[in-house]
């Protein structure tokens, strides 16, 4: 399985970016897309997933409203639509997925066997 996101740069707050992420590999129903952040000094955490199958969404509290995953099955691209971007969406956004992972596990970084690099987001204020 090999992923890698994209589109990732620098803008003001109240901006918008598109991050992009080429993802192969998928075999389970229950294979799930997802988006983790990590900021300078703090933990990885979780933005948004997607699962493949049925294209259930599920949304990190502070990005909820804000933030629209979505996948495209004939490019196999997953992509997370970032509005009114704030300066604490800074950080270093990785894409992740994994072949069996329960909806309740979605949010639990551990529970991804694949990462692709990291695409850096810097929102100024």
């Amino acid at each position: 399985v090999q992923l890698q996101a994209s589109g990732g740069g620098l803008v003001q707050a109240g901006g918008s970016l598109r991050l992009s992420c080429t993802s192969s590999g998928r075999t389970t129903n229950n294979y799930v897309v997802g988006w983790f952040r990590q900021a300078p000094g703090k933990e990885r955490e979780f933005v948004a997933a997607i699962k493949w199958s049925s294209r259930h969404t599920r949304y990190g509290d502070s990005v909820k409203g804000r933030f629209t995953i979505s996948r495209d099955s004939a490019k196999n691209m997953v992509y997370l639509q970032m509005n009114n971007l704030k300066p604490e969406d800074t950080g270093v956004y990785y894409c992740a997925s994994g072949n069996s992972i329960i909806t309740s596990s979605q949010t639990t970084a551990a529970q991804y066997a694949y990462w692709g690099q990291g695409t850096q987001v810097t929102v100024s204020s």
